[in-house]
């Protein structure tokens, strides 16, 4: 039974957790270059902590569990984790966003202890463009690390591209093909209004509607059921010579253009336990306080269940209006 269903009538099905607000690369998007300050490990929810938030939205209906970071595999034992989160009763779809860097090291053991699915970061194909976006790196760690995980049965793995004017809008194209070639589905996404890079996002901005008419310019679209429930607009490609076995999905993801919120089921926790409600919105409540002053599950989950019910009817940034969110992606989990 879901006991999670706020003034609006969503259900919430569906949380975000980010484990570490740390991550081996600085892409623009998500961590601006001159951030340097990180959580107090002291400040990190441990992960017998991480276990117990899950397991009481688990017991009020929450099915759905994706982590994320900062990087999540650049916290220690994150493959104990996993297994922790995999073992609790009503959750089915245990999924992690990673920049898969260090995948290819992990994959196989992430799958063993539970997981089931990974969405990766591929913003380019080009070595000089990764390192322009990223913020250094190198590509090749980021491709084996995909192969590692179709390899691995981690799918479907969803690469997520998020489209830059002048960047690597004119590598979409070619992105397809790689995803088509490595059986992974693609999402493009619009790139959004984040603190001290909003210019960022005004010059570099393109809408899904031009994305997707590019690509509808070279491959035939279908629209394609989501198994998710997730934000996305899926299509797939009618079949070609080129493309005649390609069973990949292509979504489009448009959180400026055309939110989404009137059907958003989810909610995030960060790094350092707050609760936030909405990725626009700053405002949350410390589930890690009330943890360490010893309440009870019951006490915690009414807690959550009143919460809930501030959830706002949508986000407060748009593109014309450029609102930034208030922290960087890598501290509120992407």
């Amino acid at each position: 039974m879901n006991l999670l269903i706020d003034k609006y009538n969503r259900r919430i099905e569906y949380i975000r957790i980010s484990v570490t607000d740390r991550c081996d690369l600085k892409c623009l998007y998500c961590t601006p270059k001159d951030s340097d300050s990180h959580s107090r490990r002291r400040a990190i929810l441990r992960f017998e902590e991480i276990t117990r938030i899950v397991r009481c939205f688990a017991d009020m209906g929450v099915s759905r569990v994706r982590i994320t970071g900062g990087e999540p595999l650049v916290r220690k034992d994150m493959v104990s984790l996993i297994n922790q989160l995999s073992h609790i009763n009503g959750i089915n779809d245990l999924a992690m966003t990673t920049n898969a860097t260090l995948l290819s090291k992990y994959a196989i053991d992430l799958k063993n202890a539970g997981l089931k699915r990974v969405n990766i970061s591929l913003d380019t194909l080009k070595p000089e463009t990764f390192k322009t976006v990223c913020g250094g790196g190198e590509l090749k760690d980021v491709l084996e690390g995909i192969k590692e995980a179709v390899n691995a049965g981690l799918t479907p793995v969803n690469l997520n591209t998020v489209v830059m004017r002048g960047l690597n809008d004119n590598e979409l194209i070619d992105i397809v093909h790689f995803a088509i070639e490595n059986s992974a589905n693609i999402r493009f996404i619009e790139c959004m209004p984040v603190r001290r890079i909003v210019n960022l996002s005004k010059e570099r901005f393109i809408s899904i509607k031009e994305v997707k008419s590019l690509v509808e310019s070279h491959f035939e679209l279908e629209p394609a059921k989501s198994s998710g429930g997730g934000p996305a607009s899926y299509f797939t490609i009618k079949p070609t010579i080129r493309n005649s076995q390609s069973a990949i999905k292509i979504g489009f993801i448009s959180p400026i253009t055309q939110h989404f919120c009137e059907s958003c089921n989810r909610v995030r926790l960060t790094a350092e336990g707050i609760l936030r409600l909405c990725l626009g919105y700053k405002d949350g409540i410390d589930l890690r306080d009330y943890i360490r002053s010893g309440i009870s599950d019951e006490s915690l989950k009414e807690i959550i269940i009143k919460i809930i019910q501030n959830k706002p009817q949508g986000h407060q940034f748009s593109n014309d209006k450029c609102i930034p969110i208030e922290q960087s992606m890598s501290m509120i989990g992407g």
